[in-house]
């Protein structure tokens, strides 16, 4: 679980369950990190509603802050949870994506220095 998670309201309410749901969504996503990365994720998730005309929009942004970079995520929709649940989708692939840059080139270096020295 992230230790460090912001939610910010903009034009819309941050109710008990809109909150207990990007909790439980967001901050599972630490899952998909390294190791060494999860002891710092900080994420920062942003709320907004607008009105026009006759529909109301609502967006979600998430900046996830890593080690070695940021991941951030936005997502507008007719309902809140749908673009919660978009952001942590698109959050993941690319957490996927950090992992794979960031641990698996140690890996290979480690395992073709072994095989040249012998």
């Amino acid at each position: 679980m992230i230790k460090k998670l912001e939610i910010n309201a903009q034009h819309t309410e941050l109710t008990p369950d809109l909150k207990k749901y990007i909790t439980k969504k967001i901050g599972k996503l630490d899952r998909y990190a390294s190791r060494h990365a999860r002891e710092s994720i900080h994420a920062e998730v942003k709320l907004k509603g607008s009105k026009s005309k006759n529909k109301e929009q609502f967006t979600c942004g998430v900046v996830l802050h890593l080690p070695h970079g940021t991941l951030d995520a936005s997502e507008a929709t007719v309902n809140m949870f749908a673009a919660v649940d978009i952001v942590e989708t698109k959050l993941r692939q690319q957490l996927k994506k950090y992992k794979d840059t960031h641990t698996n080139s140690g890996k290979i270096h480690r395992r073709l220095m072994r095989r040249i020295r012998y």
